[in-house]
């Protein structure tokens, strides 16, 4: 049997290892999932923006997700995404642009976009992630993020009053605009 001081000596020892344990935890979960958010200001512009010849004019409302693969911002806007596409089947319809040059797979919940084989326009975009959206009559309504701020969700959204309000049989006429938040750069 251990003696007091003995007992004592060894509560310390493993308490001491268990700080140190939790202390290389923690900073290996900081290093692995914890992002720093680096507050970007962008000036979206859409004026070069067209759609493809094939989905130009009157048609249903057209949403096209302008995305860059490497972007750490591209996490924050996913499951908004996939809501999204959830929300408004049927009665829209969604497309993904894909920056020109890179690599990468959008996440199986966003199956239901489809990929455009061209975007006019799309290299002079500023930055991404960003999302456009044509109207019933083929007019660009919207360009620009999905929301401000480094999380993206329907409670901050741009998107869904634009999309009501199209639904609705309003006009919308918003090709571009100022925000802060997480932005990659679209041109290299």
């Amino acid at each position: 049997m251990l003696s007091s001081r003995k007992k004592n000596a060894l509560i310390y020892v493993l308490a001491a290892l268990w700080m140190v344990m939790l202390g290389a935890f923690y900073f290996w979960y900081q290093g692995r999932y914890i992002r720093p958010f680096n507050e970007n200001t962008v000036v979206f512009d859409a004026k070069s923006l067209q759609l493809p010849a094939e989905l130009a004019g009157e048609g249903k409302i057209r949403v096209v997700h302008l995305w860059d693969p490497p972007c750490p911002c591209n996490v924050g806007n996913q499951q908004h995404l996939t809501e999204l596409l959830h929300r408004f089947a049927g009665r829209v319809n969604f497309y993904v642009w894909q920056k020109t040059g890179s690599r990468g797979h959008l996440p199986e919940g966003l199956n239901g976009l489809q990929p455009l084989s061209s975007l006019p326009g799309a290299e002079q975009l500023p930055a991404s992630p960003a999302v456009a959206i044509w109207d019933t009559h083929g007019q660009l309504a919207y360009f620009g993020p999905y929301s401000e701020g480094a999380v993206c969700s329907s409670d901050n959204s741009f998107i869904e009053p634009v999309l009501e309000a199209l639904l609705d049989g309003r006009t919308v006429n918003s090709p571009g605009g100022l925000a802060v938040g997480c932005y990659c750069p679209w041109k290299s």
